[in-house]
């Protein structure tokens, strides 16, 4: 018979991460472990990894949704369907899918397992000052990363543009690919304007200009926008997402499969674009290693050519030990290296 617990965790990060939403200390999340009743050593670990204040399942009674879903398991009552909840979903598929390969947190399958073959990701530039983000681009590029992604928005629009011209003025476009992350930072009114400024500098897409639930804007920045625009957050809590691709049409979709449905929801997010021909990458939303090995290993099955946007796997202060490692800017699992966790305190719903 299948068991299942979970359990409350608090992720601290080692800097104070800014977004042009917000700040952030810690991110709080959670996990579910399955197992049958006969072989309780024998565990998959999945995490439901909660984002407050971006993810369409941040409510009041999302512990108590992830606590019936463990005791509905607990009774052999397992759902038909996985529960609307993402990011619960996004744990529960994990979760089982390690269970079914052994427990060794290989869900998914296999992953690269040495540098040369590794999982190709961006450096992600967090917002700062000027002076903190052109430094942190630096090291990126020192550390061998050739595809850098900023996030924008939160500082002057003109000292902005004043970094990218310098980082811009160092590194050509065929030796560095620059990406950009608005966040919904730009108003519909001033967005191409800006936009034509930004596309000076050779940008590779920009994630997110606008305000996500802005279709009929969104569509037209696309359409005439210098720079390919990719989606984000209006691909969380999409009901309608074929009807939301063709009506707006962008170059790309980043898919969160943590905020955008799980992994099944995520493989049909890719299914549509790819009949529509919108190309896509794969980014984490702050989980812990138990969630970027998931998203890593997820991605390994389609073999992308793109750089993925998996690199914020060390941020935190009190992560797991994992086998993830990054050499230049490629992700791969180490061959023999083990896990070890954090003290977790389960709860077991009946």
């Amino acid at each position: 018979m299948l068991r299942a617990a979970y359990c409350r965790y608090t992720l601290r990060f080692g800097f104070t991460a800014v977004t042009s939403r917000e700040r952030m200390n810690t991110k709080e999340t959670y996990y579910i472990k399955l197992w049958h009743s006969g072989s309780p050593g024998r565990f998959g670990l999945g995490e439901c990894a909660l984002f407050r204040g971006l993810g369409a399942d941040d409510t009041p009674d999302y512990e108590r949704r992830l606590a019936s879903l463990c005791a509905a398991v607990n009774r052999d009552d397992i759902p038909a369907a996985l529960p609307r909840e993402s990011s619960i979903a996004f744990g529960y598929e994990t979760a089982l899918s390690d269970l079914s390969r052994g427990g060794c947190r290989e869900p998914f399958g296999a992953m690269p397992s040495d540098p040369a073959s590794g999982i190709r990701i961006n450096g992600l530039v967090w917002m700062g000052t000027i002076a903190e983000m052109e430094r942190r681009a630096a090291e990126k590029i020192d550390a061998g990363f050739r595809c850098l992604k900023f996030k924008i928005g939160g500082q002057d629009f003109g000292e902005e543009v004043e970094l990218l011209r310098r980082v811009r003025s160092q590194w050509s476009v065929d030796k560095l690919e620059i990406r950009l992350d608005a966040n919904g930072a730009f108003s519909p009114a001033e967005a191409l304007s800006r936009l034509r400024t930004l596309s000076q500098f050779g940008i590779h897409s920009i994630e997110q200009p606008i305000r996500a639930g802005q279709r009929d804007e969104m569509a037209r920045i696309c359409r005439e926008s210098p720079i390919p625009v990719a989606l984000d957050e209006e691909l969380i809590g999409c009901s309608d997402p074929i009807a939301m691709l063709s009506a707006i049409r962008p170059r790309y979709i980043v898919l969160k499969p943590s905020l955008c449905g799980g992994f099944a929801r995520a493989d049909a997010w890719i299914a549509m674009a790819r009949s529509l021909g919108i190309g896509w990458w794969a980014t984490s939303a702050l989980e812990s290693d138990i969630g970027l090995n998931a998203i890593a290993r997820w991605v390994s099955v389609y073999a992308p050519s793109m750089p993925q946007g998996l690199g914020t796997g060390g941020l935190y202060t009190n992560n797991f030990i994992s086998p993830l490692r990054l050499d230049s800017d490629r992700l791969y699992s180490a061959p023999g290296a083990g896990w070890k966790y954090p003290g977790l305190q389960w709860i077991q719903p009946d």
